[in-house]
């Protein structure tokens, strides 16, 4: 299994699917031999426990082997690559530098420093660079290092199939995939058009397509990314099978005794890029406080639209209400979705979405995007069209008018994403792997 995300480093989705997807097979007792572009260090908060690193067979500079506690048959091979999705902004632009020790103290301290000269907003432990591309250094040149690495880590492993994880792993999956005549299973988190609209990268695209080509079979997270590779790339229906993520919902932290807020907080979760609609969020936070004043809106993360975002906040007039918290992981997390009243999630165009899942098994009343792959799957959650602000106001306004509805969003959601598992997940992965093997072996 090729990734370039697992926790503790985490840029979106993709590292909480990896995380619960490698577990879940774990469990139903599947060997992993997963390959990401870092170390695991201990020097990060994180939810697993590193065991002493292993000696791996044979000599390849810079490639480590690791165990870690929860997980008896997945081996981790960290293999040395920069690759880094989701970095700097766009020509132009400005980027956070992920760095941790992120902290919440913004949001319950009324004296926390400013940025950008709106009142009440800030982003804290963080510092900006300027850009020049959409992702960090030579994504291309790393793709194909990390590879050639791969190829070589893979002489010395057993494995019946190998499967890649979007599309900076795809180069890598096709390379060992011919290099030891196994099955190629690629899985789609993501693709250009949801990153970047109509302007897509080229490059990049042609990385994607190929890869969905050469792969014997395709998991698209969605029929609404099954579509996008069925219009887009041009690749035959019966060789995309749609898997949906789930959630872990275990470990729940218990909502820390020191916050204590007359205000409702609606939140914001994801990269502030424009795949999220982050700019509807907040036009349909102007109207809501047109009609409630007891609302602060909390805008939790990082990306390319960061700063023009608290520019537009401070345009609306609406600086004081919005709150700009930063990248934030692990325990922050868990208490800004313990701190919400209601989770908004407006993307234009969301293959799946983890984070609605994680606001509902935190009793949290969702309204989602139509727009997005987790609207298939889920029933008791509000649904709007990103560009529709007026309607999300109308839907914000209701659940914070109406105790009742909140009410049932809770108990309903709640109990809805309960039935959502990773081992479901896994299961459809085993079944997929199956359908890859039967196929490549008629192509022998």
């Amino acid at each position: 299994m090729l990734g370039w995300e697992f926790p503790p480093f985490i840029s979106g989705g993709l590292g909480t699917a990896c995380y619960g997807l490698t577990r879940a097979l774990n469990d139903i007792g599947h060997h992993v031999i997963f390959v990401l572009p870092q170390s695991v260090t201990t020097e990060f908060t994180t939810h697993v426990a590193l065991r002493t690193p292993a000696a791996i067979k044979g000599h390849i500079p810079g490639v480590t082997s690791y165990r870690l506690d929860e997980f008896n048959n997945v081996e981790f091979r960290s293999v040395p690559s920069t690759l880094q999705a989701y970095g700097p902004a766009g020509p132009g632009g400005v980027t956070e530098v992920h760095q941790h020790g992120s902290s919440l103290t913004s949001m319950t301290d009324p004296n926390a420093p400013t940025t950008a000269g709106v009142s009440g907003s800030v982003i804290t432990g963080r510092s900006t660079v300027n850009a020049s591309a959409h992702y960090d250094g030579d994504m291309i040149g790393e793709t194909e290092r990390y590879a050639a690495i791969a190829v070589a880590l893979a002489r010395n492993e057993k494995f019946d199939v190998v499967h890649a994880h979007d599309w900076m792993t795809y180069p890598a999956g096709i390379a060992v995939a011919r290099a030891f005549n196994k099955p190629l299973v690629v899985h789609v988190h993501s693709t250009e058009f949801d990153r970047s609209g109509e302007h897509v990268n080229q490059r990049i695209y042609d990385i994607e397509r190929r890869g969905v080509h050469m792969a014997d079979k395709v998991i698209a997270v969605s029929h609404f990314t099954r579509n996008i590779l069925l219009g887009r790339y041009a690749i035959a229906p019966d060789r995309v099978e749609v898997v949906y993520n789930a959630i872990d919902t275990n470990g729940k932290l218990p909502l820390p005794s020191t916050i204590r807020r007359d205000e409702k907080i609606v939140l914001f979760l994801g990269r502030i890029t424009m795949q999220k609609g982050p700019e509807y969020f907040l036009h349909a936070a102007r109207m809501v406080l047109d009609h409630v004043k007891n609302v602060r809106f909390v805008m939790a993360g990082s990306g390319d639209m960061a700063r023009s975002m608290i520019e537009l906040a401070a345009e609306l007039g609406i600086g004081q209400k919005v709150v700009f918290t930063g990248f934030l992981r692990g325990h922050d997390v868990e208490r800004v979705y313990k701190m919400a009243d209601i989770y908004v999630m407006p993307s234009v165009s969301e293959p799946f979405g983890i984070a609605p899942l994680e606001a509902l098994s935190h009793d949290v009343p969702v309204i989602i995007s139509k727009q997005s792959g987790v609207s298939e799957i889920l029933t008791h959650v509000l649904k709007v069209d990103f560009w529709d602000t007026r309607e999300m106001a109308n839907k914000i306004i209701a659940i914070l008018r109406h105790p009742p509805l909140q009410a049932t969003l809770r108990e309903h959601g709640s109990f809805e994403v309960n039935r959502l598992t990773w081992k479901d997940a896994a299961e459809g992965c085993v079944q997929v792997y199956g359908m890859a093997i039967g196929q490549y072996g008629k192509r022998k």
